[in-house]
C-alpha cells in the first residue's frame, strides 16, 4: 500500500530522456517511489495520505557535493581579507573547534540545506561523527569524512591522526540508513604521499568515497609541479590513488590531460562555482568536462568560503559564469545546470542508482518548489524558472527517503529549532569575536 501520493504537481523527471509530466501524481511506497503518471493514478491506488502539490515544481532532492557544514559558525567573518584562510580560520579553529562547536553549526548549516532543497550532501571537517548525530537528527543523506592533515587538529593531538578516526568512523556508519562514511584527506599540500597512499587504502578496504580538495589553490599547483613537474591531478594519478570513488573538489586549474585523466579514472567531479569565483580562485573548466560526460555535481564549499549552502543559489552562477568566461551564451542551458544539481551530484558520488532522479525504484528524495510567490510567474520553461528566477525560499516541501521533512517551507514537528540555534550561534559569536580582533 503507498504511503503517500503527491498530486497535482509538474514532474521534472531528471531521468535518462528528462521526462516532464504536467500535472502529475506520483505514489510513494515507505521510502521508495513507486509509480509515477497522471491523474489516473489517483483511481489505481488508495492512500489515505494524499498531498496537493498545488501546481507546484516537483524535482529530485538537490545534492550538495562539497561542503565543511559546521563552519556557518564563522560565516561573514573576514570575507573581503585576502589572507582570511591563514589569518582566521586555521587559528580559530585551532583555538575554538570542538565537539559542540561541530555539532551546533553541523545542525545549522544542515537546516539550512533542508530548507533550500539540499537531500544529500558531502561533508569533510573534523569531529565528523558530531556532523553524523546532526544529519541523522533532522534526517538528512550524508557522506562524510573525517578531515586528515598533517598537522595536530581539533579532534587529534597528532598529525595524521584523521586516519585513525576515519577508520573508526567508518565501522560506526557502515551500515547505517542515511549516512554513508567516506575518507578525506584534505589536499596534497596537507598530505604527504605515503599518507595519501594511506587513506587510499583505508577507502579501497571499505569500499567507501574518498573525497579531497584538488587544483584550487596556486601555490598548491605551483609547488606540485615544481617539486614533482607535474599538475596536482597527475601527480593523484602517479601515486594510484584516483578511481572511481574519488570525489575532485574544486578542479580548477586542470589542463586537457588532467581531464583525460579524470575523464579514464571515472573520478567525481564537485563544481563549487560560487566559493570559487568569491575566492578569486579562477573558472574550473567545466564545459570541457561535460562535454566527454563525465560525473559534474554541484557544490558550496564551507559557508565561510561561499556563504550559502544550499544548491539553488548555485545554478544561476553556473550559467552566468560559464557563458561569460567562455563568451557564449548558448552553453550550458538550464536543463544541464538542474541536471548537475540532481542526478549529476549523484554519479559524482556514486548514488546514481539510488538518488538523484524521480524514477521508479528509485528513493523517495524529493523538493516542490511552489509556483504561487511574486517570482515564479509566468513560466514558459520550468527549467529556467528554477534555475534562474527561483530562490530557497521558494522550496515549499522536502522529501528525504520516503520522510517529509520540510512542509509548508518550515521544519516539521520543530518550529523552536531555528530559533534555538540561532541562539547557540549568538553565544559563540562572542567568543569568536574576542579572539578574532586579537588576530
Amino acid at each position: 500500500m503507498p504511503t503517500m501520493i503527491i498530486k497535482n504537481v509538474n514532474i521534472l523527471t531528471m531521468n535518462k530522456n528528462k521526462d516532464i509530466v504536467e500535472n502529475g501524481v506520483i505514489v510513494i511506497e515507505n521510502n521508495i517511489i513507486k509509480d509515477i503518471g497522471n491523474e489516473e493514478l489517483l483511481n489505481k491506488y488508495s492512500c489515505g495520505n494524499i498531498i496537493d502539490g498545488k501546481n507546484g515544481i516537483l524535482i529530485p532532492g538537490m545534492i550538495n557535493t562539497h561542503t565543511h557544514a559546521s563552519m556557518v559558525v564563522f560565516r561573514s567573518l573576514g570575507d573581503d581579507v585576502p589572507n582570511r584562510l591563514k589569518r582566521y580560520l586555521f587559528p580559530l579553529e585551532k583555538m575554538l573547534v570542538n565537539k559542540e562547536l561541530v555539532y551546533i553549526g553541523a545542525k545549522y548549516g544542515i537546516l539550512e540545506m533542508l530548507l533550500g532543497g539540499v537531500t544529500t550532501f558531502a561533508d569533510m571537517y573534523y569531529f565528523e561523527d558530531e556532523v553524523a548525530k546532526a544529519a541523522k537528527v533532522l534526517g538528512i543523506r550524508g557522506i562524510l569524512g573525517e578531515t586528515i592533515v598533517d598537522f595536530p587538529s581539533p579532534d587529534s593531538e597528532k598529525p595524521y591522526g584523521g586516519l585513525e578516526y576515519s577508520k573508526s568512523f567508518i565501522e560506526n556508519y557502515k551500515d547505517d540508513e542515511l549516512i554513508i562514511p567516506a575518507v578525506a584527506p584534505h589536499a596534497i599540500y596537507t598530505n604527504d604521499k605515503e599518507h595519501l597512499k594511506r587513506a587510499y587504502d583505508i577507502a579501497n578496504r571499505y569500499k567507501v568515497p574518498m573525497m579531497m580538495h584538488v587544483a584550487e589553490m596556486d601555490y598548491e599547483y605551483n609547488n606540485c609541479i615544481k617539486e614533482y613537474n607535474m599538475t596536482p591531478i597527475q601527480y593523484l594519478d602517479s601515486i594510484g590513488i584516483l578511481d572511481e570513488r574519488f570525489i575532485s573538489a574544486h578542479s580548477i586549474l586542470v589542463s586537457d590531460k588532467d581531464i583525460e585523466i579524470l575523464d579514464k579514472k571515472n573520478v567525481g567531479i564537485s563544481h563549487n562555482v560560487g566559493a570559487n569565483s568569491k575566492g578569486a580562485k579562477g573558472v574550473a573548466p567545466i564545459i570541457k568536462m561535460h562535454e566527454k560526460g563525465m560525473k559534474i555535481g554541484l557544490g558550496t564549499d564551507g559557508p565561510m568560503s561561499g556563504n550559502t549552502l544550499d544548491i539553488v543559489t548555485q545554478m544561476p552562477l553556473v550559467g552566468k559564469i560559464h557563458k561569460l568566461a567562455n563568451n557564449d551564451r548558448s552553453i550550458f542551458p538550464s536543463s544541464e545546470i538542474l541536471e548537475m544539481a540532481t542526478i549529476g551530484g549523484a554519479k559524482a558520488l556514486n548514488l546514481d542508482d539510488e538518488i538523484g532522479s524521480i524514477e521508479i525504484g528509485k528513493k523517495a528524495d524529493l523538493v516542490l518548489f511552489e509556483t504561487d510567490s511574486v517570482n515564479m510567474q509566468p513560466i514558459y520553461d520550468y527549467y529556467s524558472v528554477l534555475v534562474y528566477s527561483a530562490n530557497p525560499s521558494n522550496v515549499d516541501m522536502v522529501i528525504v527517503n520516503g520522510k517529509i521533512i520540510v512542509k509548508n517551507k518550515i521544519l516539521v514537528g520543530d518550529n523552536n529549532t531555528q530559533k534555538e540555534l540561532i541562539n547557540q550561534l549568538q553565544i559563540m559569536k562572542k567568543k569568536i569575536l574576542d579572539i578574532a580582533n586579537k588576530l
